[in-house]
């Protein structure tokens, strides 16, 4: 089974990129003559990995060739891919594997009642691409940009905001693991118009974007700490986790979970005081 362009495009960005960031010692080599570029040669990996040098060479040139889930393991194994970056490889490679739901950007009346019924947790439903569709009054009051801008999507919004007003209160650490989220959706819709559209737009608006996006990290969808700052309470603490949404395949409910005490009042607080300052610059 033989790639489309654009993922053959992508798959070999992906080995490239993985290829450079192993050195030979990882793979018990000498270090060898010096190198003109970092980690291993082409024909290192193809020899650990059991295939030809030419036909790996194809791969990472982006030849309509075929490769095997066995394959596809070997290579992982050799550029020492973790389970979230070795599915990537197989989506890339265009492996047969289990069906994947066809995105959708509608939600039943269900789900905002869902929503509202979160009285003290913020929470949304976000699409496949990061758009949000929906969210309650909790994620209004503590992201109240949402309710002031036309873009709803989190990934335009983390990025097109200067650093002096943004939320984030690890920026540079929430900014990689968004980019590698969402690289992992975009394996699933290469070649897509609105997608490629998308990525365009966004790498011309934020250098930081396009800088990450070329580091072709990936990354799957986990519990994780995120710390943002209020202009009217300050430091909020909250545990994401994200929920698939049987009925709109694609969407996924998204819950903030306040983990400290500290953080909790400070969310209830913005409950009961509405008109609370928001960022005095809207960007």
């Amino acid at each position: 089974m033989t790639t489309s362009a654009p993922r053959r495009t992508e798959l070999a960005a992906f080995l490239r990129n993985r290829r450079s960031r192993i050195t030979p010692e990882e793979l018990g080599l000498p270090p060898g003559p010096r190198r003109r570029t970092p980690g291993l040669r082409r024909e290192e990996v193809a020899l650990h990995a059991g295939v030809g040098v030419t036909w790996y060479t194809w791969l990472e040139q982006g030849r309509p060739i075929n490769a095997s889930a066995q394959v596809l393991d070997a290579i992982g194994r050799t550029l020492r891919l973790d389970s979230t970056e070795l599915r990537h490889l197989y989506r890339l490679a265009e492996v047969p594997g289990l069906p994947e739901p066809e995105p959708t950007a509608k939600l039943e009346p269900v789900v905002q009642a869902v929503l509202d019924d979160f009285a003290s947790f913020p929470a949304c439903v976000i699409t496949p691409r990061f758009d949000v569709l929906a969210w309650n009054r909790p994620y209004e009051a503590l992201w109240p940009r949402i309710r002031t801008r036309t873009e709803h999507n989190l990934m335009w919004l983390a990025f097109t905001i200067p650093a002096c007003c943004s939320s984030f209160v690890n920026r540079d650490e929430e900014l990689p693991a968004l980019v590698a989220a969402f690289r992992t959706e975009y394996g699933r819709h290469l070649g897509d118009p609105e997608w490629e559209r998308f990525v365009t737009d966004l790498s011309d608006a934020s250098e930081d974007f396009a800088r990450l996006w070329r580091m072709q990290d990936v990354a799957c969808h986990a519990t994780r700490q995120k710390r943002h700052r209020h202009p009217a309470v300050g430091e909020v603490t909250l545990l994401v986790s994200q929920f698939a949404i049987a009925a709109s395949p694609g969407c996924e409910l998204l819950v903030y979970v306040p983990e400290d005490p500290g953080s909790r009042t400070r969310v209830q607080w913005l409950l009961d005081h509405p008109d609370a300052p928001a960022w005095s610059h809207e960007h």
